[in-house]
C-alpha cells in the first residue's frame, strides 16, 4: 500500500516508544530526504543531475535531455561541466552534429557514478523510511521509501 502523507495523532512528546501517537491534535506528516554528495566541498551528485545524466544516456542527446528537464542546452551542458570540473573526470562524450548525427553518452565513469548513486539513494531513503517508522509509529503502516524523495532546497 502506498500512502503519500502520513495523519499522525498527537503531539511529539509524551508518548512510550511502542505506542502509536493519539490525541484529539492530529499532525499530516511524511518523511522527505534531500540526497546530495560532495567531492571536496564541492558539489559531486545530486537527485537533479541524476535525472539529468539519465536523461543524456536515455535519450543519446544533451540537448534532447535538456528539454525533457526543462533547461536550456547551456545550462544542461553546464551542469555537467560542473560536475566533470568537481569530480576531475569525464562523465559524458558528446559528438558534433550534422549529416553523421552526433549525440551524447555517458562515459564508463559517468555510468558508473549513476550506478552508484542510485544504489546510495535507494538505501538512504529505505533507512529513512525505516527510521521514521520507528520514531512515529505511524497507525497507517509502513513508509513507503519513494515517497522520501524531496526536490525542495538542496543543490541542483
Amino acid at each position: 500500500m502506498v500512502v503519500s502523507s502520513r495523519r499522525i495523532e498527537g503531539g511529539l512528546t509524551g508518548r512510550r516508544e511502542d505506542e502509536a501517537m493519539t490525541s484529539p491534535n492530529t499532525l499530516s506528516i511524511e518523511p522527505k530526504g534531500k540526497l546530495w554528495l560532495e567531492y571536496d566541498q564541492q558539489l559531486a551528485m545530486s537527485d537533479y543531475r541524476l535525472r539529468l545524466l539519465e536523461a543524456i544516456h536515455e535519450t543519446g542527446s544533451l540537448a534532447a535531455a535538456a528539454q525533457r528537464m526543462g533547461l536550456s542546452y547551456r545550462r544542461a551542458w553546464g551542469k555537467v561541466r560542473d560536475l566533470e570540473n568537481n569530480l576531475h573526470t569525464t562523465l559524458v562524450d558528446s559528438a558534433a552534429g550534422g549529416p553523421g548525427g552526433g549525440g551524447s553518452r555517458l562515459t564508463p565513469e559517468g555510468l558508473e557514478l549513476v550506478r552508484r548513486y542510485n544504489q546510495f539513494a535507494s538505501q538512504s531513503r529505505r533507512a529513512i523510511a525505516e527510521i521514521f517508522d520507528a520514531v512515529f509509529n505511524p497507525p497507517s503502516g509502513p513508509t513507503d521509501p519513494d515517497l522520501v524523495e524531496s526536490d525542495r532546497g538542496g543543490p541542483r
